[in-house]
């Protein structure tokens, strides 16, 4: 699966969250993306930078076109060396927050994107891949 196209963007603060959601909304467009999809990407990349900075301080955003099978998308890739996932299970439960929120982050991004991927160790880190496909 060829990458076209690669954009990091290094996670440690509010602004930078806004920074990665505006590149991925570009992104998104660029490569063809309704209006309402690019929304729906630039929201998951929010909820997956917002997340870094919440539970690991800081981590980066690998935003990535790709081309499959004549099919063009975009891979977003999550990545910190935080604490770690205890329960995958729990986290991708709609309503568990072990933050006091509504508990809609990983649950909901795996409902706006096309496929969903979670890696986890505890004290070492966690990546969080997702995939949109144009339709």
């Amino acid at each position: 699966m060829p990458v076209l196209q690669d954009i990091l963007v290094a996670i440690r603060s509010d602004t930078d969250i806004v920074s990665a959601r505006q590149q991925g909304r570009s992104l998104a467009a660029a490569i063809g993306f309704t209006a309402t999809d690019a929304t729906l990407i630039a929201t998951a990349i929010s909820e997956l930078a917002r997340n870094i900075v919440m539970y690991a301080g800081q981590g980066e955003v690998m935003l990535q076109t790709v081309e499959a099978s004549q099919r063009k998308g975009i891979v977003i890739s999550a990545r910190d060396r935080g604490p770690g996932i205890r329960s995958l299970e729990n986290v991708l439960r709609d309503g568990y927050s072990t933050s006091g929120g509504l508990g809609l982050g990983l649950p909901g991004v795996k409902r706006l994107m096309d496929e969903f991927a979670i890696e986890s160790e505890l004290r070492r880190g966690t990546t969080v891949t997702v995939k949109k496909w144009l339709r």
